[in-house]
């Protein structure tokens, strides 16, 4: 497996190294470069910053290069390290979603909710001390609205579905759009023969099946050449691809409304998305073991049921 340093290079202009999240190879971080102006997608956590550095240095270009900080969402494992990179970066803008921008300003109530998931300890011990962002330093995007970066245009499209505050990127040069999470997960260690496995990430708290169909929709209504997820980098849509997510994110609506009343319904829905997910990975011909697959989606399936649960809470009548 790459190193947290490792740069991987898709010759377009997009370049992706490890966020040194957690475990490698669970979050990357993009760049998008043109005519010597970069702009970082997703900041990963504080830890982010020094990688992020180096792989400038690799690419013959200094902090002073970079012009924007876009962030998909305000996770904190796209955006904890916001506030230490625009202390770093000293021209930049940090791009969000208006909904977004003042927990970017003031992010107090955000890592309080993040306590509420987690827990304090391990809170502190994943994103350290968050970082405010100066107001003037925000730029609150609506929809559509497209950042001029060298000789390029990025496209901002509001996606919600994973989060109410989610947006896309949209690089018209070289076709490829930055997902977020709204297009969910694939990680590396569970392709085959080059292909992906992707499927969806339904944590808490603003997970909404129906508005996250509309956004895949119109993602893939831009014909994209590729998929650059945070959770790992650079996957081809194609129609197998596609099909195969699609059955995921309904079987994991189906298993919450069925046990969304039922007596020790996370723990239930997080067994019964678990044998989803095992069995159609399976169908990839994928041969790891049970236990290595579950080394490397643990972490979600924890997420995945407990937002689940708010969902079902939020919309489904007991």
């Amino acid at each position: 497996m790459p190193s947290p340093l490792s740069l991987l290079d898709y010759r377009n202009g997009i370049y992706a190294f490890d966020a040194a999240y957690v475990r490698p190879l669970m979050a990357a971080i993009h760049l998008v470069v043109d005519n010597g102006r970069v702009a970082v997608v997703d900041s990963g956590s504080n830890a982010a910053l020094a990688p992020t550095l180096e792989a400038l240095t690799a690419l013959g270009l200094t902090p002073g290069h970079v012009d924007y900080v876009v962030l998909t969402h305000v996770h904190l494992d796209h955006a904890g390290g916001a506030g230490a990179m625009m202390a770093a970066f000293p021209h930049a803008r940090l791009v969000v979603h208006p909904r977004g921008a003042r927990h970017m300003i003031d992010p107090g109530k955000l890592f309080a909710a993040v306590e509420a998931v987690y827990g304090a300890e391990e809170a502190r011990r994943l994103y350290g001390t968050l970082v405010q962002v100066p107001a003037e330093r925000v730029l609150a995007v609506e929809d559509r609205h497209r950042l001029r970066l060298g000789q390029r245009e990025l496209e901002i499209l509001h996606t919600p579905g994973h989060a109410r505050h989610h947006l896309c990127l949209f690089d018209h040069a070289s076709r490829g759009v930055f997902t977020g999470d709204v297009l969910g997960l694939s990680y590396r260690e569970l392709d085959v023969d080059g292909r992906p496995f992707l499927f969806p990430t339904t944590s808490p708290s603003q997970f909404d099946p129906d508005e996250m169909r509309q956004s895949i929709d119109r993602v893939l209504a831009l014909n994209p050449e590729a998929l650059y997820l945070t959770h790992y980098s650079r996957v081809v849509p194609t129609d197998a691809v596609i099909a195969q997510f699609r059955r995921l994110l309904d079987g994991h609506v189906a298993i919450a409304s069925a046990e969304a009343t039922a007596p020790n319904r996370e723990r239930r829905i997080r067994e019964g998305i678990t044998r989803l997910i095992l069995d159609e990975l399976r169908t990839t011909g994928c041969v790891l073991a049970e236990a290595d697959v579950l080394a490397v989606i643990q972490i979600d399936l924890d997420l995945n049921a407990q937002g689940l649960v708010f969902w079902a809470d939020s919309c489904i009548d007991p």
